[in-house]
C-alpha cells in the first residue's frame, strides 16, 4: 500500500510563488508515477503535473507551463511542485496522488493524498 503525504498549501498574493510536497511511502514499482491535481471550488478536478520515478519524465497541463515546475528527490522519497507567479485561478486544493505514469496523466490515480489548500488573493 502506497501512502501520500502533502505539506506546502498556504495563503499568498498573487505573483508570489509556493512550493508543494509529497512523501511517498510503501512498496511501489518501475512504472510508478507521483503526480498533481487540483480542484477549485465548483469545478471538475483537473490534473495539473506528473514525474515518473523512474527516468524523471514529465509532464506539465497547459494551464500551468512555465509557471509550475514538478521535480523529484529519490533520496527524500519527495515530489515538489514549485509554483510560480501564482494567481487567483491557481486557487485550488491541491492533491498529491500516485499510480503508473499513463493512468496517472489521464486523470485516473491509484492513490491519494489528503489534499492542502492554495489560496491566492489578487
Amino acid at each position: 500500500q502506497v501512502q501520500l503525504t502533502e505539506s506546502g498549501g498556504g495563503l499568498v498574493q498573487a505573483g508570489d510563488s509556493l512550493r508543494l510536497s509529497c512523501v511517498t511511502s510503501g512498496r511501489t514499482d518501475r512504472t510508478y508515477t507521483t503526480g498533481w491535481f487540483r480542484r477549485a471550488p465548483g469545478k471538475d478536478r483537473e490534473f495539473v503535473a506528473a514525474i515518473r520515478w523512474s527516468d524523471g519524465n514529465t509532464r506539465h497541463a497547459d494551464s500551468v507551463k512555465g509557471r509550475f515546475t514538478i521535480s523529484r528527490d529519490k533520496g527524500q522519497n519527495t515530489v515538489y511542485l514549485q509554483m510560480n507567479s501564482l494567481n487567483a485561478e491557481d486557487t485550488a486544493v491541491y492533491y498529491c496522488a500516485g499510480g503508473p505514469y499513463l493512468s496517472l496523466v489521464a486523470g485516473r490515480a491509484s492513490y491519494w493524498g489528503q489534499g492542502t489548500q492554495v489560496t491566492v488573493s489578487s
